[in-house]
């Protein structure tokens, strides 16, 4: 089978390279001179600071990007964090921010912040909603619904906003309670070693060695459609044939690259919700300092910051990721659509947080990064994915437009091509799992 893969991002390139271990033929185009996407590294001043998802693997070594990658045979050592997270709470306990010192818990002891009734509750509720996930609403609405106090809103947001770029508002609660099914699943986040590259490398190695191809500064500028099947891509002008079609560029910039008027007329429905699809958007603040401002490589959740959702500083697990004698601390915090417009204002109000959450401690601010519109976070926002299918034969869908259910990030991206891998091999009696 002849398969063509539009992108070398992440979903991208474990597509091609699952297909091309299976003995498929493979080409894959990027429009960028580089592969990877938001998922790759950059060098700047001598650290290797990443072009969109942090060095952190949601899930670490045994979760589905883990697996896959094993499965594929690339080569990536991810170690696992420890501890997985830790929170930072005010020192005063009805303080509002940081302005007043702080002091850090473990993320398993969040529950001992509520009252002794919430912390029943909370019991109950966990236990009940692993069996009876919530049908409707938002992770607000269930906390406000079941919860007294802020405590749980504040935690929920600090979580959304660091694993999903989005409030607890926006996400819906169902889920929420998959992702975190997925994390009694799978466990706690992992540091891959070397970075976001090291994973794609790995992965390109394995696309070379069975065969594939990869043109990077190649554009893709149309998809062919004959009979409602997708059999091939005008490339740069030129014309490539192939039985199948995999899309890691999302939906909608996938259905501009074809005649919308080859669909069936029941595809209508599919059209209308593309363009309903909300990508989500984020900051991130990267920072170098001589001595460690965290001291572990978990995750630190700071739900008393004004902006700010989290951070994490990889070089506790791999020094290579910055210059010698230095360390690498990213800062991670989603931007709600309609402040997308104060972009600058809500980068301020995040450097503002971390002045106060690393008060007295010295630190460079060595890049701001910002995530929106055709550069995102995610694609399709966190319980907004649609499946891998499109309605016409052969043409698929992976990355972060169509993540698998409850799947963080690359985590998620994933699932979803686990999910299009057996939907593809197992029309050829074929399954991945």
């Amino acid at each position: 089978m002849k398969v063509l893969v539009i992108g070398s991002g992440l979903g991208g390139l474990l597509s091609a390279a699952w297909l091309s271990r299976a003995g498929h033929e493979v080409d894959v185009f990027e429009r960028l001179p580089i592969t990877g996407g938001r998922f790759t590294n950059i060098d700047y001043k001598g650290f290797k600071l990443s072009t969109g998802a942090l060095h952190m693997i949601p899930h670490g070594p045994a979760g589905p990007l883990g697996t896959l990658l094993k499965d594929v045979g690339a080569n990536v050592k991810i170690v696992r964090a420890d501890p997985m997270a830790m929170i930072r709470v005010p020192k005063e306990q009805n303080s509002a921010d940081y302005t007043h010192g702080f002091h850090d818990i473990t993320f398993h002891d969040f529950r001992k912040l509520f009252s002794p009734l919430n912390r029943i509750k909370l019991a109950i509720l966990i236990t009940t909603t692993r069996i009876l996930p919530p049908k409707n609403g938002s992770m607000a609405q269930w906390c406000s619904r079941n919860l007294k106090g802020d405590w749980a809103l504040r935690i929920a947001d600090s979580f959304c906003g660091w694993a999903l770029s989005l409030k607890a508002e926006d996400v819906p609660a169902t889920e929420v309670f998959e992702i975190i099914e997925n994390m009694y699943r799978y466990s706690g986040s992992g540091i891959p070693v070397g970075g976001c590259k090291a994973v794609i490398d790995a992965l390109t190695d394995v696309i070379i060695s069975n065969g594939g191809k990869i043109h990077i500064s190649t554009e893709v500028t149309h998809i062919t459609i004959e009979n409602k099947k997708a059999v091939g891509i005008v490339a740069d002008g030129k014309e490539y044939h192939g039985s199948l079609v995999i899309s890691d560029i999302g939906h909608l910039e996938t259905s501009r690259l074809y005649d919308v008027n080859a669909l069936a007329i029941d595809a209508e429905r599919y059209l209308a919700s593309i363009r309903t699809l909300r990508p989500s958007a984020g900051v991130k603040i990267c920072l170098s300092s001589n001595e460690p401002l965290i001291g572990h490589a978990g995750v630190l959740l700071t739900p008393y910051a004004r902006r700010v959702n989290g951070i994490n500083e990889v070089t506790n697990v791999d020094p290579s990721l910055a210059p010698s004698g230095k360390h690498l601390t990213m800062a991670h915090q989603c931007v709600q659509w309609e402040k997308l417009g104060k972009l600058q204002e809500e980068i301020d109000l995040g450097l503002t947080d971390l002045s106060e959450i690393f008060a007295g401690r010295e630190y460079e601010v060595l890049l701001v990064q910002s995530y929106s519109g055709e550069w995102p976070v995610n694609r399709s926002s966190s319980g907004t994915d649609l499946t891998n299918r499109t309605p016409i034969e052969g043409l698929y869908i992976v990355g972060d437009g169509a993540k698998g259910k409850g799947g963080i990030e690359v985590d998620g991206i994933a699932l979803g091509v686990r999910n299009a891998m057996n939907d593809i091999l197992n029309s050829g009696k074929e399954s991945i799992d």
